[in-house]
């Protein structure tokens, strides 16, 4: 039996799949609403206006990624190896993924923050939460450091894979930077 995704459920996963792969400002309302089957009004009964879809696709588009991590991690062995090990085997099966564009939080941020303040509100959150996650892979006591330092790795390593640097060598390269901040 397969359940059918209400019209704002199907609104929101065509404007996560658009404004990930395509960019948020490339991407048009009457493409989204082609994209998700539904009319106009529909739309904008569910989302007054882009920039609420746009929120509504950060909010979105952060409980899959971090449902991701969270699984990703578990699947590299968690605590049970090192936390340097574990998070770039994460980000490996990431960068290597056919979607792979970029963190969506920082391509939103780019794009629209200068126009729509709460945009880099909610990518601060993103990346707060992200580190939350991080921390949970160290057992020291210097947690919070390591998680903060791992943040900005992660985040480094992103824009480079995104730009086309050969994944062994950038790999290696977080892997050295993340064991390095033990």
């Amino acid at each position: 039996m397969t359940v059918s995704l209400s019209a704002r459920e199907r609104i929101l996963t065509a404007a996560h799949d658009l404004f990930y792969q395509q960019g948020i400002r490339a991407t048009g309302v009457d493409r989204v609403i082609a994209a998700a089957g539904v009319t106009k009004v529909t739309l904008y009964r569910h989302f007054p206006s882009k920039q609420a879809l746009v929120m509504a696709y950060l909010d979105y588009r952060h409980q899959l990624w971090m449902n991701w991590l969270d699984e990703a991690l578990l699947r590299h062995g968690g605590p049970a190896v090192s936390p340097a090990t574990c998070l770039t085997h994460a980000m490996q099966e990431w960068f290597t993924a056919p979607d792979f564009r970029g963190c969506a939080f920082i391509n939103a941020v780019t794009e629209l923050a200068h126009e729509w303040p709460e945009v880099a509100v909610c990518c601060r959150a993103h990346k707060q939460d992200m580190i939350q996650r991080l921390a949970t892979l160290h057992a020291s006591t210097s947690v919070p450091l390591w998680a903060q330092r791992a943040a900005l790795v992660v985040d480094g390593a992103i824009v480079r894979a995104q730009s086309g640097e050969p994944l062994p060598a950038l790999l290696q390269d977080v892997h050295a930077l993340l064991g390095s901040t033990s």
